[in-house]
């Protein structure tokens, strides 16, 4: 039986919506998709609930008509500001010698115990980068594996429990049920990094109009995450400041002539801000130069980041760039150089039936990201925002409203007799059977593992 999805990406200066319709075997076809201004949002928060649930609901009513479905509930992308990293380790005796779904589940809710997570900050995402069975390192599943004892390694990301709340309110404003929540830079990768890329270890940086935010992968998972309140809007700005002319022409003039490749000299006229009756001429060199001082900047700035993750030497595919900002012509280049020389590859969100043509632009991103996240193409384990450990081999399960009253987290459980009629299985309801199942699954596991 299909899903319809419904995916909201709030970025800092447009709203994205997208419907999609997931098959069983989690193929995807895009059937809507609507995107609007962002407003009442700064640097990716929102400032104003009222303003950023209107930008919402206009995205997503846009999405509704074109696509012809009505949706309820979404997943939706938060922005890296405010968001805490920490990583923490979990240890489990196997009693039975057999590692069943229950062991990693238990062990990943270990390592979430083991945090030191501020009263103020829930956790969006816990990713496992590590386990270990008894003494072997670096086990990519160890589901179905002998083993007295499991180890995991996990990379926590938080976020302000204010700032769920704010975008639970503004998405609620907005006529729709938050399903799930999931970091932007962690959607993006989904939709744009190879799985060469991930298991070389790359760097991913997603540049937008007012933030840039990169997510370091190494061994299949999210190793580093770190948001920079710098866009391409702030070119915008610079060139508005530099040229004394209004923002509108600053932003033209950056779409027009924007690049980092050699200037011209050519002259262009532009009005005066205050006096927009009044023009007066400027050289495309200057134009050139303020924006090339403040691309420079930002892409330093992202490689001290780089440096400080301490994960340099374990990016063997370089770095990636996508997001609105990445498209500025010359921006490869210069990204090679200041990253010392790592390759650097430009990226698109990769492509599937319906994909409307201005949704493959690298703008869309995380977007894509987010509808690709609902059909299962995340890491192998991980804890979502919900708390649920979620796998990408589990079934679709019921949609869970968030509620973070108090600071505590309410699913609601649907009864026995309406689960067959909900888009999504517990999979709580699961976990014995897959207990029982471990020995015969194992001896298919580890024979499926020695073909591939």
């Amino acid at each position: 039986m299909s899903r319809t999805v419904l995916a909201i990406d709030v970025g800092s200066t447009k709203i994205c919506a997208v419907i999609a319709q997931i098959e069983n075997d989690n193929s995807i076809a895009i059937t809507g998709a609507g995107t609007t201004k962002a407003q009442g949002l700064k640097k990716g928060s929102i400032t104003n609930i009222e303003l950023a649930s209107r930008s919402i609901k206009t995205a997503v009513e846009d999405a509704k008509r074109v696509s012809g479905s009505d949706v309820k509930t979404a997943i939706v992308s938060i922005s890296g500001a405010y968001t805490k990293s920490l990583n923490s380790n979990g240890i489990v005796n196997i009693q039975t010698k057999e590692i069943s779904f229950k062991e990693i589940e238990r062990v990943m809710h270990t390592s979430l115990y083991n945090a030191n997570i501020p009263n103020e900050y829930e956790v969006l995402h816990a990713l496992p980068y590590n386990f270990k069975v008894d003494d072997q390192d670096y086990i990519e599943d160890p589901l179905g594996m002998n083993a007295s004892r499991l180890e995991v390694e996990t990379h926590i990301i938080t976020t302000q429990k204010s700032n769920l709340n704010n975008l639970r309110k503004a998405v609620q404003g907005a006529g729709v049920e938050v399903e799930n929540i999931v970091l932007n830079s962690y959607a993006s990768s989904i939709a744009t990094l190879n799985d060469d890329e991930k298991e070389l270890g790359v760097a991913l940086i997603d540049m937008g109009g007012n933030t840039s935010n990169i997510a370091i992968h190494s061994g299949n998972s999210i190793r580093y995450n770190e948001f920079l309140g710098v866009g391409s809007n702030h070119v915008t700005s610079d060139l508005s400041m530099a040229l004394h002319t209004p923002l509108n022409v600053a932003d033209s003039v950056k779409l027009t002539y924007g690049s980092l490749l050699t200037p011209s000299n050519d002259l262009i006229e532009l009005p005066v801000i205050g006096d927009e009756d009044s023009t007066h001429e400027v050289s495309l060199e200057v134009v050139h130069n303020v924006i090339f001082a403040r691309v420079e900047e930002t892409l330093m700035i992202l490689a001290q980041f780089i440096d400080k993750s301490g994960l340099k030497d374990q990016m063997g595919a370089g770095v990636v760039l996508t997001g609105g900002f990445s498209k500025m012509e010359g921006i490869r280049d210069l990204a090679v150089a200041t990253f010392g020389s790592m390759p650097v590859r430009l990226a698109r969100p990769i492509e599937m039936d319906g994909l409307f043509e201005n949704l493959k632009d690298a703008e869309y991103s995380s977007a894509i990201g987010l509808i690709l996240y609902s059909a299962y193409a995340y890491t192998p384990y991980e804890i979502d925002v919900n708390k649920r450990v979620r796998h990408t081999n589990e079934l679709p399960t019921s949609h869970h409203n968030i509620n973070f009253n108090a600071g505590e987290l309410e699913i609601p459980v649907a009864p026995s007799e309406e689960i067959a009629e909900s888009k999504m299985v517990s999979l709580e309801a699961s976990k014995k059977e897959k207990s029982d199942e471990a020995s015969s699954f194992s001896k298919f596991w580890n024979w499926a593992t020695q073909l591939f």
